[in-house]
């Protein structure tokens, strides 16, 4: 039997979560290990989720984000200690006792925090934009620039 730290019901309700994120943290914790460590790559998860991997991939973002899951290295995810199962309560409440605090989802600037860091990271995703526009203005302005200089030889 698994044993968990939390409720997470409740505390995923209020994050407002992308359904797609949802449905990954079901899958994620009912394949994880005790401790909830999980070896799955997104190609995998997208085939049992009946997603595409760049819908995996903002998925596990939106995750990310929560402090839900975080990524190890490529294919090996870690469930939030809070939200992994365990194999005993001690083991739940030892997990828990090591993490960093602000990795934690009893917080009470939980909720706050993660609609902060989806407003930090889609503000980082704009600015990615803008430079992308700014330089392909630039390279559109010189082209124009260099084909206003060119002369006739004949």
């Amino acid at each position: 039997m698994k044993w968990a730290s939390t409720n997470a019901d409740s505390l995923l309700a209020d994050l407002d979560l992308p359904p797609a994120a949802y449905r990954a943290l079901l899958k994620l914790r009912g394949r994880s290990e005790p401790g909830g460590r999980i070896a799955m790559d997104q190609a995998t998860l997208g085939k049992l989720l009946g997603l595409s991997r760049p819908s995996v991939n903002a998925a596990l973002r939106e995750l990310e984000l929560a402090k839900i899951v975080k990524k190890v290295r490529n294919g090996v995810y870690q469930i939030n200690p809070m939200l992994a199962g365990h194999n005993s309560p001690e083991d739940a409440v030892a997990a828990v006792k090591a993490m960093p605090k602000a990795d934690r989802l009893d917080n009470k600037n939980y909720v706050l925090n993660y609609h902060r860091a989806i407003a930090a990271y889609q503000d980082q995703l704009a600015e990615q934009r803008d430079k992308r526009a700014a330089a392909a203005a630039a390279k559109k302005a010189s082209a124009a620039k260099r084909r206003g200089s060119l002369h006739a030889v004949g």
